[in-house]
């Protein structure tokens, strides 16, 4: 276990590099059963989950396209409870697979307001995929048919995952250490 400074805080090893890499293909290997033949979208939710999507995908093994939204409900290391798309999205949806690719999903409400929004375009299914699950911090009834890990309710950083935009190049996954 090694400890790492991120700004003002510290934080420990909490998940490593490969039981990350183990996670993420078997969540590969699930959506390559489930979707074959259907082509989806993958629309991954930046800035968090872009190393997500990336191993996703080089284990993503049918045909299937990827795009990017990004939308911002943090601060720090509270969410807002305010959801704002900052960049959206220019594929059309219509009778699509969507395969929402999120790096955590802890209070839903950022991932209920994404269903919302694109429920509105017409796809023919909606799906969430996940790095991050914290069930004990879930505010929202969501189906979360694709997470890698269920984790406590500790502050995290790494993988994509940031502290005040910091820590999202650290290979694991450390929790806050209490001082």
């Amino acid at each position: 276990m090694s400890i790492v400074k991120v700004k003002d805080k510290s934080f420990r090893t909490f998940i490593t590099e490969e039981e990350i890499q183990q996670r993420v293909k078997a969540v590969a290997e699930k959506l390559n059963h489930d979707m074959a033949g259907k082509n989806p979208l993958f629309l991954a939710v930046l800035n968090g989950s872009f190393m997500f999507a990336a191993d996703l995908m080089r284990n993503i093994t049918i045909p299937c396209e990827i795009s990017f939204v990004k939308l911002a409900s943090y601060q720090g290391t509270t969410t807002t409870g305010k959801v704002k798309e900052v960049v959206g999205i220019n594929e059309s949806l219509k009778d699509r697979h969507v395969v929402i690719v999120e790096d955590i999903v802890d209070t839903g409400y950022t991932m209920k307001h994404m269903l919302e929004s694109l429920g509105t375009r017409e796809p023919a299914s909606l799906h969430i995929c996940t790095l991050l699950v914290k069930p004990g911090k879930l505010k929202v009834n969501l189906n979360i048919e694709y997470p890698a890990m269920e984790i406590p309710n500790d502050f995290i950083v790494g993988y994509g995952l940031d502290y005040d935009q910091q820590g999202r190049n650290l290979r694991d996954i450390y929790t806050l250490v209490e001082e």
